[in-house]
């Protein structure tokens, strides 16, 4: 229900607003209270904090409607003001939105006029409140994200790099924990997921160590993308860090004896970065896809436990810089033909 304060001081108003809404009154929509000058406005918005929009006439006795306009900006910045006047001369005009009038009607009222008017500014008054609630609710980032990330994050930048689709050449590493699926069947819901997130914490800091970033968390996978100078390197060189720091970890407990083993896929080639998703849902995850993206996640399907594979496109880029060892020829899904892979060693 948007609530709406009508601030004028003809007593007639408030019945003709009410023989003019009742339908939207009666229906619950609209609710309203009336104020007979600034100052009783002000009182009334006092008792009444959600209030959406003000309708306010310019010539009231004790505080006038431009008066009004400038003590909501400083008081109550969320609430816009509609001026209903029979002033509308450009100087009264200009003045109202000057301190922040959202639209002007004049009088004598066009009620069908008056009701567009409020409805695109309480869908305005809506959008800013939503906008807020959305913010309120990622404040969390700042616990995890460092603040010159943030900073760009709010930058012209940022909002530009949004909106751009584009190809890049980029390394993909899949790395999946082997038989995490049998801890996630036998124990506590909890457990799981302190077990979990502490192994996704060893991992995160090795990638982020080699200029990697996290693209996404899939279940007990970690999606991960190398870009810029020797993305193939570093990302080897990340999941070899991975692996042994995994391999060094103790056991779950004397009861549950699971030790932790990651199987790895890693590609190298063209990719598409962009937003996808649903508009519908307002939900869009910047990422990557394409068939390296594909190839990189099929090569972890392959790969046993402790393995980190590779194809043959990538081994003939790293083969003078890693120890690695030919697996020899595969079949990978949705892929023609043979595909022949390497284990990158060390």
């Amino acid at each position: 229900m948007a609530k709406i304060l009508v601030a004028d001081d003809e007593i007639d108003l408030e019945m003709l607003i009410k023989q003019k809404f009742r339908q939207k009154i009666r229906e619950q929509e609209y609710e309203f209270i009336f104020a007979v000058n600034g100052r009783d406005a002000l009182d009334k918005i006092q008792l009444h904090p959600d209030v959406d929009i003000v309708l306010s006439d310019i010539n009231m006795p004790e505080m006038d409607g431009l008066t009004l306009l400038s003590r909501l900006n400083e008081s109550s910045p969320l609430i816009k003001s509609v001026i209903v006047s029979a002033y509308g001369d450009m100087e009264n005009i200009r003045t109202a939105m000057n301190r922040g009038a959202f639209d002007f009607i004049t009088k004598p009222i066009n009620f069908e006029d008056l009701s567009l008017t409020m409805e695109k500014t309480i869908k305005h008054v809506a959008q800013i409140r939503e906008t807020l609630k959305a913010i309120r609710e990622n404040s969390i980032l700042k616990m995890y994200v460092d603040e010159t990330v943030l900073n760009f994050m709010g930058s012209r930048e940022f909002e530009s790099s949004l909106m751009a689709n584009e190809s890049v050449d980029a390394s993909i590493v899949f790395i999946d924990i082997c038989s995490f699926t049998t801890i996630s069947e036998n124990e506590s819901p909890d457990t799981v997921v302190k077990l979990l997130n502490s192994y996704f914490d060893v991992m995160v800091k090795e990638i982020i160590a080699q200029g990697g970033y996290i693209d996404k968390f899939i279940g007990d996978a970690i999606m991960a993308v190398f870009r810029g100078d020797y993305h193939l390197d570093r990302a080897i060189d990340a999941c070899l860090a991975v692996r042994a720091k995994i391999n060094n970890l103790p056991s779950l407990n004397e009861i549950v004896t699971f030790i932790p083993k990651v199987s790895i896929g890693i590609n190298s080639g063209e990719l598409i970065s962009g937003n996808i998703g649903s508009a519908t849902l307002r939900r869009l995850d910047y990422t990557v896809i394409g068939d390296t993206v594909n190839t990189a996640q099929r090569l972890q399907s392959a790969a046993s436990p402790g393995q980190i594979l590779i194809n043959e496109t990538s081994y003939e880029k790293v083969k003078e810089s890693f120890n690695c060892l030919k697996v020899g020829e595969v079949s990978l899904k949705n892929k023609t033909g043979q595909v022949t892979i390497y284990e990158v060693l060390d």
